[in-house]
């Protein structure tokens, strides 16, 4: 007996949506099935009073893979969008990354040598009172060590401890490899060539991906259907399976579950035409129990006389929770080697996204990863 379909694909974002496109345009059908009432995943953007709503959060496309790029412009004209957050800690402000605006508004400094002179003077410092400074024991001895204790008593303690739900004292000097430090007034967070916000939306993005140029009845979607649910029946609608949802949910949690960061949204329309002035400010104040607080009007420019803004709140997680960072540390980066091991073993089965490879991901990542395990595939 045939089966139905070529693909079972589960989940509905970027890694899932954009396989099915590629099968598609080769003659493959997939049936697409998302537990959540929507696509596009993570990304999922949603109208209010003509804002786009980032519901999970906020994504800022940025790239510097022209291929890429060149990829996600099919589907959508993105604007001209530049990540520039403030940092809020008490009632001061200071500009992101850690730049010399950050620098002149913590210290006074002008020139890039008096910056790197008062970061050399406090790091020297933290090396007279830290036991091992060539073997920081935790994050806060390496936060010290990396950037002097201004930066870090204002702009990595309180904000990292409330990432990660413990205090710097108790969390691996490995959580923090190094700190970006930029002798430029320039506020660009991010280094890519490109970088923008799809204009009308990511949930847009997604539907052309799905439908432009795509022959009917290649790809069916089905939301609100759980895979666990009814695992069997859906294994057999099809050949093969692309699936990105947590790895270890797959194997029933035979070796145990993995770990992860999981996020709480507080999302309000405001009576007024704007809240913040810009699109993310970041709370780096440890008694400030969101860590930041987006306006989504700004990443379109928007001028509606009414804005809408989250406040977001890391969250322990708990099984039954949405999972949002892989918390990849040595326990759970050797409980996934074992989970990929049964992996790689399947014969019908491709994993991939931020929850099957448990692995963190940007968007571009997740594009150029979907579209290598598709060519992989459809060969």
């Amino acid at each position: 007996m045939s089966k139905k379909f070529d693909y079972l694909i589960v989940g509905a974002g970027l890694f899932g949506t954009i396989f099915a496109r590629e099968a598609a345009l080769k003659g493959k059908r997939s049936l697409i099935i998302d537990k959540r009432d929507h696509i596009a995943g993570n990304i999922y953007t949603k109208e209010v009073e003509g804002i786009q709503v980032h519901e999970y959060g906020a994504h800022i496309f940025h790239t510097s893979d022209k291929e890429v790029w060149d990829y996600v412009n099919r589907f959508a004209e993105f604007n001209r969008y530049t990540n520039s957050p403030v940092a809020r800690y008490k009632d001061e402000l200071y500009n992101l990354p850690f730049n010399m605006n950050t620098f002149h508004a913590l210290w006074g400094v002008k020139t890039p040598a008096e910056a790197k002179a008062k970061i050399a003077e406090q790091t020297a410092q933290a090396r007279e009172i830290v036991a091992n400074p060539e073997n920081p024991a935790n994050v806060e001895e390496q936060a010290l060590l990396l950037a002097g204790r201004d930066i870090y008593e204002k702009l990595v303690k309180g904000y990292t401890e409330k990432q990660w739900g413990k205090r710097a004292t108790e969390l691996p000097a490995f959580i923090i490899k190094r700190l970006p430090f930029r002798f430029t007034y320039d506020n660009n967070y991010f280094n890519d060539k490109y970088q923008g916000i799809p204009v009308g939306g990511y949930t847009k993005l997604v539907e052309r991906i799905l439908t432009d140029d795509i022959p009917e009845g290649m790809i069916e979607v089905r939301l609100s259907t759980d895979f666990f649910d009814n695992r069997d029946e859906l294994t057999e609608s099809a050949e093969k399976i692309v699936y990105t949802g947590p790895v270890d949910a797959f194997f029933d949690y035979e070796f145990g579950n993995l770990e992860f960061r999981s996020l709480r949204f507080e999302t309000e329309l405001l009576d007024e035409e704007n809240y913040q002035g810009n699109a993310v400010v970041n709370y780096t104040e440890y008694e400030v129990p969101y860590t930041r607080i987006i306006e989504h009007k700004h990443f379109e420019y928007g001028t509606q006389e009414k804005t809408v803004v989250t406040r977001e709140y890391p969250a322990t997680w708990k099984m039954g929770d949405e999972p949002y960072y892989p918390v990849n540390d040595e326990r759970n980066n050797s409980l996934y080697a074992k989970y990929k091991e049964k992996a790689d073993a399947q014969q019908n089965v491709i994993f991939g996204g931020r929850l099957g490879r448990y692995k963190y991901y940007d968007m571009h990542q997740v594009v150029a990863e979907a579209l290598k395990a598709a060519e992989s595939a459809l060969k």
